[in-house]
C-alpha cells in the first residue's frame, strides 16, 4: 500500500527495486542530523554514518544503500546547544554548550534517537542485559554516555499489507465493548497452544468465545511498543510495565506480543489477528496513548536530564509543552506522569494523526478509546491548560474529519472513545468533547455504585439514576450529541474488577507477588467497594445486577473482560505492574463460574435483541406514536407514575422504567426494568399493558432467590405472569417484557 498519507513521506520506506531505502525525519531547530544504520540491533558497531539534508520544511532526508536482512536506524541530531564539531566522536563532549538552552532545546548527540515514526521497533530502551535507565540521561553525570550500542532502532519494513478483512461497520449505539489486555487474555489459557499463549495469533484464536459471548468489539488495552522488556526479572520489579499506558512509539505494535519475533512479525501477526476478529463480526478497538511520551520527566533542581531516546532529543519544544514562554526549560504536566505532548503544535498533530491513519488504514483497527484525551485538545502551546473543543484544526477535530468519524447510523468509519478528563483535574470536558466523540461516563459508573455499595453514606437520588439509565441527556444533549455517546461502566481496567468491587472493602495493593505489591490505585472512597459483609450469596447477587444495570441502561456498554467468569485480582485496584497470573484471566475459574457466563451472555443477547435498550435518541416522555403510552416512564412500586418530589428524595430505594417498544421496532411491546436498591424486598405493581391480549413475562432477575433457575431466560422461555404484581427483592434488578 502507498503510504504517502501517512506523514509525507516521514519515516524510512524501501524505495522501489528495494536496492535502497529512504529516510526523512522532523528536526526544524536541528543543525545537523545524522543517520546511523546498524546491521543487528544490539551491541554493535554501525555499518554507515551520513549526514542528511536538511529540506526547506525543516525535515531531513537521506537515501542509503540496502542490504541482507533487516535494516536497524537510528538518528543523531546537534542544534542550538549542542553544536557539531568534527571533533566529535561518540561519548564525546565536543560542540557541547549547554543540556538545554533558552528556547527549551536539547540535542545531544550521545543519545542515539528513535524515528518517532517507526513502524517496528528492535527492541525495548531497557532490556535485561541493558537495565540502566540512567544512560538515556543527560546533566553532568550522564550527557556523554553513548546509547548507540544499545539503544531502541527502528526496523526498515516494507509497506505491510492491509489484509485485515472486511471491517465490521455497525452503529457505535449497537457495540457492546469487551475492554480487555490482550496479553492477559491467552497468557495462562490451556486451549491455546504454549507458543501462542500472551499473543496476537493468541487473542485470534479466542474470537470464537466472544463472538459467543455476545460482544460487538473487543477493546486492547495498549499495544503500541511500551517499556515491558524487563518484566521477567523479578530483581527489575521498579521498571515492571504490564498495562502499557507509557508508549515508546505511536506506530509500532509491541514485540513482546508476537509469536514471530522477526522484523514484521509483530505486524504481519498483528493484522492477521484483526481479519480474524472481523471474521467472527467484531471490531477491533485500541486503547491509545498519544497523551506523553515514554521518555519521561525531568529533575531540573538536581541537574538530572530525562531521558533521550526519541522526540526530547529531535525537537524537544515542539513535541512537549513548556510550563511557560519564559519557562522552556520546564515542563507542563497534567498527566502525571511525564510532560503533556504539546497538542497546540502541528508537529504533534501530525503525528497522532498520522499515526491513527495508519492504525486505521493499514493495520485495520475500527476504533480508538484515547487515554486521557483532554489533553489533545489543549490550545496552550507552553504552560496552562485551554480545552478548546470548536478549532477545527486541533486533533480532535481533525479525527472526526480525516479519519473519519463513522457516522450515528452506521458504514465505514471509526469510532471515537475519549477518557475525558486529565490526572490532575486540569481539564474535567466530561460531556464536552465534540460531535463525533463518544465518552467513558464516570458520573454513570459512580451513581450506581454508590446505590450498590454505598446506601446510607452516598446520597443518591432517584433522578439521578434515571438520567444515567436513559443515556446522561444532562451531559450529552446540550453539546447535540446522543445517548450512545455515553459509554457507561461499573468497571475498568483502572481500579477493582467486578468481583472485587462486591468483596473488598478497600484496595488490596500491599499483599505478597503475584497480585502484589502495587503503588498508587484509586482510594477506598474514589473506589465505593464494600465487600457485603463478607456474604458470598450477596456478592455473587451484587456482580449480577451491576451487569443488568449495566446491559439495561441506554448509551453504549462496556464489560470489563472477565467479568463474565467472576474474574479476581484479590484487591489490587491498580496492577499495572503484574505481568504475572494476577493480571492473567484463570480459564479454569471460567468452569466454575459457567453459571455467571451463561447468565452474562443471556443479557448481552437480550441487549442485541431488543433495539429500545440502544436508542439513537434520548426518550422525550412524550407518545410519539399515539398509542397512548409514552416512549418512557417511570414508576413507582405502587405502580403510579414518578413526580419531581419523589425523583430528588435519596431516600427512595425504588425506580422501575417502561420503554414502549412499538415506537423503537422492538420485538417487545414493551420492556420494563425494576431497580430496588434497598435493604427489603419490594412488591412492585407493573405498568399496565400495552396491548390488552399481552401479558408481561420475567427475562431476569438478580436475586439470590433467583439462583435456582439461572436468574434468566432463555429467548421464548420467559416465565409468563398472571399477575400485576411481582416481589423485587433488596439490591436487585428484574427485567419484564410484554409480549
Amino acid at each position: 500500500m502507498d503510504a504517502s498519507f501517512v506523514g509525507a513521506g516521514l519515516g524510512a520506506r524501501f524505495l522501489p527495486g528495494n536496492s535502497q531505502a529512504g529516510f526523512r525525519v522532523n528536526a526544524p531547530a536541528a543543525t545537523r542530523v545524522e543517520l546511523w544504520i546498524y546491521a543487528v540491533a544490539m551491541d554493535a558497531d554501525p555499518i554507515l554514518r551520513q549526514a542528511m539534508d536538511r529540506q526547506t520544511d525543516g525535515s531531513f532526508t537521506a537515501t542509503a544503500a540496502t542490504t541482507a536482512g533487516a535494516i536497524y536506524y537510528g538518528y543523531r541530531a546537534w542544534g542550538p546547544n549542542w553544536l557539531f564539531d568534527n571533533a566529535w566522536t561518540p561519548g564525546s563532549a565536543a560542540g557541547f554548550v549547554a543540556d538545554v538552552d533558552g528556547g527549551g532545546h536539547r540535542f545531544n548527540p550521545n543519545k542515539l534517537l528513535l524515528d518517532p515514526y517507526a513502524l517496528e521497533v528492535s527492541h525495548n530502551p531497557l532490556t535485561p542485559t541493558h537495565p540502566d535507565p540512567t544512560a538515556y540521561l543527560s546533566g553532568a553525570t550522564f550527557r556523554l554516555v553513548d546509547t548507540g550500542p544499545f539503544a531502541p532502532k527502528a526496523i526498515v519494513l516494507a509497506m505491510p499489507s492491509p489484509d485485515f478483512g472486511a471491517k465490521p461497520t455497525g452503529a457505535f449505539k449497537d457495540d457492546i465493548i469487551y475492554e480487555v489486555h490482550l496479553r492477559g487474555l491467552t497468557k495462562n489459557d490451556p486451549s491455546v497452544p504454549a507458543n501462542l499463549q500472551g499473543t496476537y495469533a493468541g487473542a485470534a484464536l479466542r474470537a470464537g468465545y466472544l463472538r459467543d459471548l455476545g460482544v460487538t468489539a473487543v477493546e486492547f488495552q495498549p499495544i503500541h511498543e511500551t517499556q515491558s522488556a524487563l518484566n521477567d526479572s523479578p530483581e527489575l520489579a521498579a521498571y515492571h510495565n504490564y498495562w502499557g499506558y507509557n508508549s515508546c512509539s505511536f506506530f509500532a505494535p509491541s514485540r513482546r506480543y508476537a509469536s514471530d519475533q522477526s522484523p514484521s512479525g509483530p505486524t504481519r501477526e498483528w493484522i492477521a489477528m484483526v481479519k480474524a476478529f472481523h471474521a467472527a463480526g467484531l471490531k477491533v478497538y485500541v486503547d491509545v496513548v498519544y497523551n506523553h511520551h515514554d521518555e519521561g520527566p525531568v529533575d531540573e533542581a538536581t541537574g538530572t536530564i530525562g531521558k533521550i531516546y526519541s522526540l526530547r532529543g529531535l525537537d524537544n519544544p515542539n513535541y512537549y509543552e513548556a510550563r511557560s514562554p519564559t519557562e522552556l526549560n520546564h515542563y507542563e504536566d497534567d498527566n502525571g506522569v511525564g510532560p503533556n505532548v504539546n497538542a497546540a503544535t502541528i508537529a504533534v498533530r501530525n503525528l497522532i494523526l498520522d499515526s491513527l491513519k495508519y492504525w486505521t488504514h493499514v493495520m485495520g483497527a475500527d476504533g480508538f478509546r484515547f487515554d486521557l484525551a483532554a489533553i489533545l485538545g489543549n490550545a496552550d502551546a507552553q504552560g496552562g491548560f485551554y480545552f478548546n473543543r470548536d478549532d477545527p484544526s486541533n486533533i480532535l477535530n481533525r479525527a472526526v474529519a480525516e479519519l473519519p468519524a463513522r457516522p450515528a447510523w452506521g458504514g465505514p468509519g471509526v469510532d471515537l472513545i475519549a477518557e475525558p478528563y486529565t490526572a490532575n483535574g486540569a481539564g474535567q470536558e466530561q460531556g464536552n468533547f465534540p460531535v463525533g466523540w463518544s465518552e467513558w461516563n464516570d458520573r454513570y459508573r459512580d451513581v450506581f455504585r454508590a446505590s450498590q455499595n454505598k446506601l446510607g453514606f452516598v446520597a443518591v437520588t432517584p433522578g439521578s439514576m434515571a438520567t444515567r439509565f436513559a443515556g446522561s441527556e444532562d451531559l450529552f444533549g446540550p453539546r447535540g450529541r446522543k445517548p450512545w455517546n455515553s459509554v457507561n461502566y461499573i468497571v475498568c481496567h483502572d481500579g477493582m474488577t467486578l468481583r472485587d468491587l462486591y468483596s473488598f472493602n478497600g484496595p488490596n495493593n500491599n499483599q505478597p507477588f503475584p497480585f502484589g505489591p502495587s503503588s498508587g490505585g484509586h482510594s477506598a472512597a474514589d473506589e465505593m467497594c464494600w465487600d457485603h459483609a463478607g456474604d458470598p450469596v450477596q456478592q455473587r447477587q451484587a456482580v449480577r445486577t451491576g451487569l443488568a444495570i449495566l446491559l439495561l441502561s441506554a448509551g453504549t456498554p462496556l464489560l470489563l473482560g472477565g467479568s463474565e467468569i467472576n474474574r479476581t485480582l484479590e484487591g489490587n485496584n491498580n496492577p499495572y505492574n503484574l505481568d504475572t497470573r494476577a493480571n492473567w484471566f484463570d480459564w479454569e475459574l471460567a468452569a466454575r463460574e459457567a453459571a455467571l457466563t451463561d447468565y452474562t451472555r443471556g443479557l448481552l443477547r437480550f441487549r442485541l435483541a431488543h433495539p429500545c435498550l440502544r436508542p439513537a435518541e434520548f426518550f422525550t416522555g412524550t407518545d410519539h406514536n399515539g398509542n397512548g403510552l409514552k416512549d418512557l416512564t417511570w414508576y413507582l412500586a405502587s405502580g403510579a407514575e414518578v413526580d419531581g418530589a419523589y425523583f430528588a428524595n435519596p431516600d427512595n430505594h425504588f425506580l422501575a422504567h417502561r420503554i414502549d417498544g412499538t415506537e423503537l421496532d422492538d420485538p417487545a411491546a414493551s420492556v420494563c426494568v425494576a431497580y430496588n436498591w434497598g435493604i427489603n424486598p419490594v412488591v412492585a405493581t407493573l405498568a399496565p399493558l400495552n396491548l390488552q391480549a399481552k401479558r408481561w413475562h420475567i427475562v431476569a432477575d438478580t436475586s439470590a432467590a433467583a439462583e435456582a433457575w439461572g436468574n434468566i431466560h432463555a429467548a421464548g422461555q420467559e416465565m409468563k405472569l398472571e399477575a400485576q404484581q411481582y416481589a423485587v427483592d433488596g439490591r436487585s434488578v428484574v427485567l419484564f417484557i410484554e409480549k
